[in-house]
């Protein structure tokens, strides 16, 4: 099965095309549990109630920064590997992103698809595509069949310091000749995707109006998976993205909207978590995968 089919089949099965970004910060969690004990019983809360979401997204800075490697303590990586080990045995069909975000010469990147694809067995990985396709294809062609999503326009405030820059395009719509960046980088992606079907785009919830352009665009030319952060604690709106992506025509279940701490400690704002921190966490899901729904 190919990762396309993956999403068809998990989005097909649960109904919604939610992902649940898992970044933990231990300061944040309710007291006493580590990292092990908080996930086990909120992916098991999760089985038991049914919220099922249509993928995983674990990052994988929030587990490297709990290690302390000279000290001999890799309890975040441990961690991680426990977390994958429950979601593959409670979710089987649901896929996991790997959020790593890597990418670099040709030789490193086959060692960065190692990493995602072998040692964490991810379903997918995100990767940067600013160092153009030796950086990318590797992901894509030593593991064949499994996600790749290269960041395309995205989620943080400082996106538009470089993503939103206009530059000299021979295949502009604009008769200036020019066009942002992220379009001209989303056409690279169309172009790799055709050739590996697996590989999609990073395109965040927190601009509409370049969600709508990009949507627009991969619809129109080449339907590429959408991995879309920034709902939930980052300001954006499921609700929001599904609209502008219906407008698109594009399929929803390719896509996959990403919330992470408004899930897993929708109380960090408030301060610290309550004696029922678990129900608070499943009323947000709940919300969640409703407003998800496909």
């Amino acid at each position: 099965m190919n990762y396309l089919d993956t999403l068809q089949n998990s989005s097909q099965l649960v109904g919604n095309c939610a992902c649940i970004g898992l970044d933990p910060v231990p300061e944040k969690m309710p007291r006493g549990l580590s990292l092990e004990q908080f996930f086990e019983s909120f992916l098991t809360c999760l089985k038991q109630k049914s919220l099922i979401p249509a993928a995983f997204k674990p990052n994988i800075a929030y587990f490297a920064a709990v290690n302390k490697p000279l000290a001999d303590d890799f309890s975040g990586y441990k961690a991680l590997a426990f977390i994958i080990k429950c979601i593959r045995h409670l979710f089987p069909q649901v896929p996991i992103i790997l959020d790593a975000k890597r990418g670099d010469i040709a030789t490193s990147s086959e060692k960065y698809a190692s990493e995602a694809f072998s040692a964490w067995t991810a379903d997918a990985v995100t990767v940067s595509g600013y160092m153009g396709h030796d950086s990318v294809l590797p992901f894509c062609s030593t593991f064949e069949g499994r996600g790749v999503y290269v960041l395309n326009r995205t989620s943080n405030a400082g996106a538009t310091d470089v993503q939103n820059l206009k530059v000299v395009s021979p295949i502009s719509d604009d008769s200036s000749g020019f066009q942002y960046l992220y379009e001209e980088l989303a056409h690279q992606i169309i172009q790799y995707a055709k050739k590996y079907s697996g590989l999609g785009a990073v395109v965040g919830a927190t601009g509409l109006e370049e969600l709508a352009t990009i949507s627009r665009l991969y619809s129109n030319l080449h339907p590429v998976p959408l991995l879309i952060p920034g709902a939930g604690a980052q300001g954006g709106s499921a609700q929001e993205v599904i609209e502008v992506l219906r407008k698109s025509d594009y399929p929803l279940y390719l896509v996959r909207i990403n919330s992470s701490s408004g899930l897993t400690s929708p109380w960090k704002k408030a301060g610290a978590a309550s004696e029922n921190w678990l129900d608070a966490c499943m009323d947000a899901v709940k919300t969640f995968i409703a407003e998800t729904s496909v």
